[in-house]
């Protein structure tokens, strides 16, 4: 389940930019592929940070995890219930 990503780098935050936000949003275990529910060993929901137009850009272990990735590559994390 540790699957890189190259995220791009952009301007700073703040600046008004759509392209900066990103969207983090639980997902069932059970909704994804048989490949990533084996990877999962037993957890029931992961975390989705998505793009501004709905591509998922990461797929991590809880939401702490997923805000802070989306942090440290310059983005500002949103939660989606």
């Amino acid at each position: 389940m540790n699957t890189t990503h190259e995220f791009q780098r952009g301007g700073k935050l703040g600046t008004g930019t759509e392209a900066r936000m990103v969207y983090v949003r639980p997902v069932a275990v059970a909704d994804l592929p048989a490949e990533i529910q084996l990877e999962a060993e037993g957890i029931e929901v992961l975390y989705a940070v998505h793009d501004a137009a709905g591509a998922q850009l990461a797929l991590v272990r809880d939401r702490r995890t997923a805000f802070y990735l989306a942090r440290q590559h310059d983005m500002a994390p949103m939660s989606v219930h």
